[in-house]
Order: structure tokens, then C-alpha cells, then sequence
């Protein structure tokens, strides 16, 4: 039985989501505020959050931050607030999920378990690539045995080229699978993070080593020393 911590301001909306969920087998705790909420995360975890960003005491987005700092627990952010910016800004800042107001109860337990899956797979076994190392259960990444300080959607994306070395993956794909945006989204947000990754690998995309720019198609991770 799946544990779930609802945090969400609006009470009617609260206690529907808790029946919804619960009716659908998972243990469900809910906080009507953001500090509460994250006291229930911390103090004893839930197997995924579903958080709102419009909270009384404390704005969701920072919320969030301070939960991925102390856990890694799977967030699905669940709010009115439909901006492209807005939604990008949340899932780089470690959302798993991002679904807009309003929306079924059947959608939300379709998102949970799509984020508990991954979350689930994502628990695999350590990804070496030439002297490139990911450790999912523990999310360090390392070059030459010196760690690299990615943010979660770094990581994750790393990881999921890491799984599929030498193989070239389309932005949409990524867009997707890592970011959960299987109709579409911006190819900004990709470059922009593979931007990031190419500077902490100590690469630039004139001077690719282990992302390899495959043009009009998509990206690959090799091992430079193979190449």
C-alpha cells in the first residue's frame, strides 16, 4: 500500500483527494500547510508527495527545495498555475511531475504510479561509462573518481544516457522520460541542461568527450576513450 502525503491548502480539495486516493488503495496523510507537510515528509517518509504550489505559510516551488535537500521521495506537484515557465522552473527544481487544475482523480492515480514506476526503475544498479560512474541509489555521479555536483535533473538525465550509451536519443524522448512531457514541451529546456552537464564533464559542444551532438537527430553518451 503506497504511502501518500497530500499538501494542499484548499480544504474541499484536500479531503476529496484523500478519499480518491484512499479509495484507490493507497495510505494517505494530508497538511492543509506547507511547514506541516514537511514535518510528515521528514518524519516519517511517504512513498510519493502531491503538493501544491498556491500554500498559506510558505510558497510551494521553496517548499519543494527544502524537501529535495533531506529526501528524495518522489514529488508530484498539483496546482492551478499553467505557465510554461512556471511548470519548467518546477521540474528542474526536482518535481518528478507537474499536472494542472483542474484534473480526475483517475489522472493523478495514473501520474502516481507512472512516478512510483520510475522511481522504481530508476532504483537499478550503478552505470559506468568509460570513467564516467552514476550511482542511482545513492545519486552520486563521478569522473575520474571525483564527484560531480548535479542537480536531480541533471543526474537523472545523465543517468537515463548513461543506460542507453552509444545509442542517440531525440529531444523528444528525453522530454518524455526524464521530464514527463510526452506531448510535447521546449527543446530549450534539453539544451539548456545538456549545456550544464557538457560544462560540469569538463566539455563544451565544440569539444564534445562524452555528449555527442548527432545533428537534426538528438544526443548519445559514449566513452571518449573509445572513440
Amino acid at each position: 500500500m503506497p504511502g501518500v502525503v497530500i499538501v494542499e491548502d484548499d480544504p474541499d480539495i484536500r479531503r476529496a483527494l484523500v478519499q480518491a486516493l484512499t479509495d484507490r488503495g493507497y495510505a494517505t496523510r494530508s497538511s492543509g500547510t506547507g511547514l506541516d507537510g514537511l514535518s510528515m515528509v521528514v518524519d516519517e517518509p511517504p512513498d510519493i508527495v502531491v503538493l501544491d504550489l498556491g500554500l498559506p505559510d510558505i510558497e510551494g516551488l521553496d517548499l519543494l527545495r527544502m524537501v529535495r535537500s533531506v529526501r528524495q521521495t518522489p514529488i508530484v506537484v498539483a496546482t492551478a498555475r499553467d505557465d510554461e515557465d512556471e511548470i519548467i522552473r518546477t521540474l528542474d527544481a526536482g518535481a518528478d511531475d507537474y499536472i494542472v487544475k483542474p484534473f480526475s482523480a483517475d489522472q493523478l492515480d495514473a501520474r502516481i504510479r507512472a512516478v512510483l514506476r520510475r522511481s522504481s526503475d530508476a532504483a537499478s544498479e550503478a552505470v559506468a561509462v568509460g570513467e564516467l560512474h552514476l550511482d542511482p541509489t545513492t545519486r552520486i555521479a563521478t569522473v575520474h573518481g571525483d564527484d560531480l555536483e548535479l542537480t536531480r535533473k541533471e543526474f537523472d538525465l545523465l543517468h537515463y544516457l548513461a543506460e542507453r550509451a552509444g545509442r542517440v536519443v531525440t529531444k523528444r524522448q528525453l522530454l518524455a522520460d526524464v521530464w514527463n512531457q510526452p506531448h510535447g514541451g521546449s527543446d530549450k529546456t534539453v539544451d539548456v541542461h545538456l549545456s550544464w552537464l557538457r560544462r560540469k564533464l569538463g566539455e563544451s559542444a565544440n569539444q564534445p568527450r562524452f555528449l555527442r551532438t548527432v545533428r537534426g537527430v538528438g544526443v548519445k553518451l559514449v566513452d571518449p576513450d573509445q572513440q
